[in-house]
């Protein structure tokens, strides 16, 4: 049976990544979505720039994620 596009996708992304789940508390995340926007990044892209800098400062040592 021929996968679809979001198939090979979704299998190649289950193959190269980890998940990570974050929960906050209700309104959290349209307000991090907000300042995100304000940046001209997306959610995701904010949260690992957060990530980022937080190893950073944690190891002195780049991540790249």
């Amino acid at each position: 049976m021929a996968k679809t596009q979001a198939e090979i996708k979704n299998a190649y992304a289950k193959k190269a990544y980890d998940d990570v789940r974050l929960q906050v508390k209700k309104g959290t995340k349209q307000a991090l979505q907000d300042v995100a926007e304000q940046k001209g990044l997306k959610l995701q892209g904010y949260i690992k720039t957060a990530l980022k800098k937080q190893y950073k400062d944690d190891t002195g040592e780049d991540i790249e994620l």
